[in-house]
C-alpha cells in the first residue's frame, strides 16, 4: 500500500478538457463579464478528520453500451453503441496493441485541434453520421453526440459513481434529494431519478441543459421529479445557502476552467475551496454522500483528498479518493481519465 500511494502521489493527471461552457456558448466579450464577487473566507473546521481510503481505483470494463477497445500513440478506439470513434487521448503514451486494419474501421475520427480547450471536427470516413445517435447506459437510453470538442455527450468512466449513488439512494429507504453541479448533459440526474430520488439538475449551458432535457424524454423518464437549472453552479450554490435548501447527496464535476451564462468565471484550484465548503452548509442533518471528480488539471489526488478531509472534519464517514479508470479491452492496460474524492457517511 505505501508504495502504491508513493506512486501516485508522484503522479501528474492531465486530461481533456471538459469545459461545458466554452463547448456550447462563444465566450462572451471582456465588457460583459460578470464583476468579481466577495471572496468567501473560509475558516478551518474543528474536529476529527473523517477517517480515509485511499488510493482507491474504481474501474470501468468493456459492456455491450460501451468499450475502450485500444488505446496508444496519443489516441484511443473506443466502441460507444453501433459506432467505433477515434479521439486524442494524451495519455495513451504507449503502442496500440490492435492492428492498423481495426483502427481504420473507425465510424468517427476527431480531427482539428488538439490542444485541451481546441475546437476541431469530426471526419466520418465510412457513412456520413448525423449530430446523435442513440445509447443506452445500465438499460437508460439516451443519445451521443459529436461535438465540437471531442466530447460525445457522456463521460463513461463516471459509472462507478452512478451505481455507487444509486445503490446510497434505494438502500436509503427514505425521500433522497440529489443536487447535480455541473450536470451536463445529465446521466447522472437521469440514474439518481431512476433511483428514486428528487433530482436538481445545474449547468451553466443552457444548450447542456437542453440535451439533458432531451436525454430525460429518450429515456421515459419525463414523470422523474428533476429540476433542470441554467445558472452559474457557484451562485446558485450559494442561493440555496441563503434558502436553507438541502440535500443528502451532491455531485460537483467542475471543468478545470469555465464561464458562466453571465460572464462569471470559474477557476478550479481559486474556487473549488469555496465551492466544497458550500457544498457541506447545504447538506441535510443525515447527508449520505458528497462526490467531487475533478478533470483537466496537473495535480495528485492527494491535493483534492486533504481539501475534502478538512472540509468535512467533524462529520464522521470516510473520505474516499484516487483515480477513475477505464479498462482497455485489447491489452487490458488501465487508462485513467481522472482524480476523484468522496466523502461518504458511514
Amino acid at each position: 500500500m505505501a508504495e502504491a500511494q508513493a506512486h501516485f502521489h508522484r503522479s501528474i493527471r492531465l486530461k481533456a478538457t471538459r469545459n461545458r461552457s466554452q463547448e456550447a456558448r462563444p465566450r462572451p466579450e471582456r465588457e460583459h463579464e460578470a464583476p468579481p464577487q466577495p471572496k468567501r473566507q473560509l475558516v478551518r473546521r474543528e474536529g476529527a478528520l473523517p477517517a480515509e481510503k485511499l488510493p482507491l481505483i474504481l474501474e470501468v470494463a468493456p459492456n455491450a453500451d460501451y468499450a475502450l477497445l485500444d488505446s496508444g500513440d496519443g489516441r484511443k478506439l473506443e466502441q460507444y453503441g453501433p459506432y467505433r470513434i477515434v479521439r486524442p487521448e494524451g495519455q495513451a503514451i504507449w503502442r496500440p496493441a490492435l492492428p492498423d486494419k481495426e483502427w481504420s474501421r473507425a465510424d468517427a475520427i476527431f480531427t482539428g485541434n488538439t490542444d485541451e480547450e481546441g475546437i476541431g471536427r469530426w471526419h466520418f470516413p465510412r457513412n456520413p453520421l448525423g449530430e446523435t445517435w442513440p445509447m443506452k447506459h445500465d438499460g437508460i437510453d439516451y443519445l451521443g453526440r459529436f461535438t465540437s470538442f471531442r466530447h460525445v455527450g457522456v463521460f463513461p468512466e463516471q459509472a462507478s459513481h452512478w451505481d455507487h449513488m444509486a445503490g446510497l439512494i434505494e438502500n436509503a429507504r427514505r425521500p433522497v434529494k440529489v443536487l447535480n453541479l455541473f450536470g451536463y448533459t445529465g446521466l447522472a440526474s437521469l440514474v439518481a431519478a431512476r433511483a428514486g430520488a428528487e433530482v436538481t439538475h445545474v449547468d451553466a449551458s443552457k444548450k447542456a441543459i437542453g440535451w439533458a432535457r432531451e436525454n430525460q424524454e429518450v429515456a421515459r423518464l419525463t414523470s422523474k421529479p428533476i429540476r433542470w437549472i441554467v445558472e452559474d453552479a457557484m451562485k446558485f450554490a450559494e442561493r440555496e445557502e441563503r434558502r436553507g435548501s438541502r440535500y443528502d447527496i451532491i455531485l460537483f464535476d467542475p471543468p478545470a476552467y469555465g464561464r458562466g451564462p453571465k460572464g462569471e468565471v470559474w477557476q478550479l484550484f481559486e474556487h473549488l475551496p469555496a465551492l466544497a465548503d458550500i457544498c457541506r452548509s447545504i447538506l441535510t442533518p443525515k447527508p449520505l454522500a458528497v462526490v467531487l471528480t475533478a478533470y483537466s488539471i496537473r495535480a495528485s489526488f492527494f491535493a483534492i483528498h486533504a481539501l475534502m478531509r478538512d472540509t468535512f472534519a467533524g462529520m464522521g464517514g470516510t473520505v474516499e479518493s484516487g483515480e477513475l479508470i477505464i479498462r482497455e479491452q485489447s491489452a487490458g492496460r488501465a487508462l485513467s481519465t481522472s482524480l476523484f474524492s468522496r466523502w461518504v457517511a458511514r
